[in-house]
């Protein structure tokens, strides 16, 4: 699984999308098994039934109280609003999920191998006076940007590039790609 071109495999089934689903990761021990050292979905699937289950709210509400029940118009709402939804959530899932295994980070549709990852650089100063240089360095994935609600990440590359990684869960991807790449480091050498 290195380079971007690469389509991911579930089971022996390439992916429609090329980004297999987080529940979709082989099991540990199996022939195509990998364990996700973090991973962050991206968005979740329950979210698309919040719509449809505040219309069946107003639809109790209405027929507890009044005389007109509106069906037709609460259920278009409920399914507009699950239509939607549900593409945002997979939108979501394919291009802000973040997956990073013993070999490779993935985020959202770009794979970057880990031996390809030079340096974790260190945080960021919120108080300096001067950015870092990471900081307006490109960030992984087909976004122009880190994505909203995650906080970026700098990586010094093995061509001497700098780039940004990205998660929600900053501290715990910091964390856990530092030790995946002194350990790819480690066993490169």
């Amino acid at each position: 699984m290195s380079g971007s071109s690469t389509v991911p495999e579930s089971n022996g089934v390439p992916e429609p999308n090329g980004v297999p689903e987080p529940s979709e990761v082989p099991e540990a021990g199996g022939a195509d098994a990998v364990t996700p050292l973090f991973l962050e979905e991206g968005a979740r699937w329950r979210t698309v039934a919040y719509g449809p289950v505040f219309c069946v709210i107003a639809l109790v509400i209405e027929l507890a109280t009044g005389p007109v029940v509106h069906w037709f118009a609460l259920t278009l709402f409920a399914a507009i609003l699950a239509g939607i939804v549900s593409v945002q959530v997979a939108a979501a899932r394919r291009h802000v999920s973040v997956l990073l295994t013993d070999s490779l980070l993935r985020q959202g549709a770009e794979e970057v191998p880990l031996d390809e990852i030079d340096e974790v650089l260190p945080e960021a100063d919120p108080y300096a006076d001067e950015p870092q240089p990471w900081e307006s360095a490109r960030s992984l994935g087909e976004l122009s940007a880190v994505p909203r609600r995650r906080t970026g990440i700098g990586l010094r590359l093995r061509d001497g590039s700098l780039a940004q990684a990205w998660a929600r869960d900053d501290e715990g991807l910091r964390a856990a790609l530092t030790a995946a790449v002194a350990r790819a480091k480690g066993a490169g050498s």
